[in-house]
């Protein structure tokens, strides 16, 4: 079996890190935690990255890279309404498929609320130059319409908590989801 390299390794901790923070948060994960799932030793998890909020900034630059690239790639050579159902699906998709990325998200933005309360404004700059970077990979294909963006952000976002919260497709609440045809449509 060949031996992994340092960049291999560093993008298993990212990959692991993802996983147990979306579960746990970063207040209730520990770095044993993410050691374990990588099957490497703590010492050497410090080796790849400094300390518990580098590896917490790496999963959450990750995430938004992730989607970011998602949408571009649902919306390419499409605009207006026709890139808002296709980055919209896309969205479902990996919403369904790829449940921690969601959770990830939520739990990004709860990181930054606790930290800025505390004082430490690297996770608010960190996580808000990220969502800057969703905006703008949704905004050019929306023709640039901050209306269009918003919405399209806002269904994301409401789409983001009835998920996280655990509303079961037939549920009433997704009646109407969709911005543009009222589908009722659930991620």
């Amino acid at each position: 079996m060949a031996r992994m390299s340092a960049e291999e390794r560093r993008e298993s901790v990212i990959r692991a890190a993802t996983t147990e923070f979306a579960r746990g948060g970063y207040y209730g994960t520990s770095t044993e935690a993410i050691a374990r799932r990588v099957g490497v030793s703590q010492p050497y998890l410090f080796r790849l990255f400094p300390g518990k909020k580098a590896i917490f900034l790496a999963a959450a630059e990750r995430c938004v890279e992730d989607t970011s690239r998602m949408f571009a790639e649902a919306a390419e050579g499409l605009e207006g309404e026709e890139a808002l159902h296709a980055m919209g699906d896309a969205y479902r998709k990996v919403v369904s498929e790829q449940p921690e990325r969601l959770m990830m998200q939520m739990q990004m933005y709860l990181a930054v609320a606790a930290a800025e309360q505390e004082g430490d404004r690297e996770f608010g700059e960190t996580v808000r130059a990220g969502w800057m970077r969703l905006w703008d990979a949704v905004h050019l294909p929306l023709g640039a319409d901050v209306n269009e963006t918003t919405a399209f952000m806002a269904y994301g976002m409401l789409i983001n908590c009835l998920v996280a919260m655990g509303f079961p497709p037939e549920h009433r609440v997704w009646r109407g989801m969709d911005p543009v045809e009222g589908s009722g449509e659930r991620p």
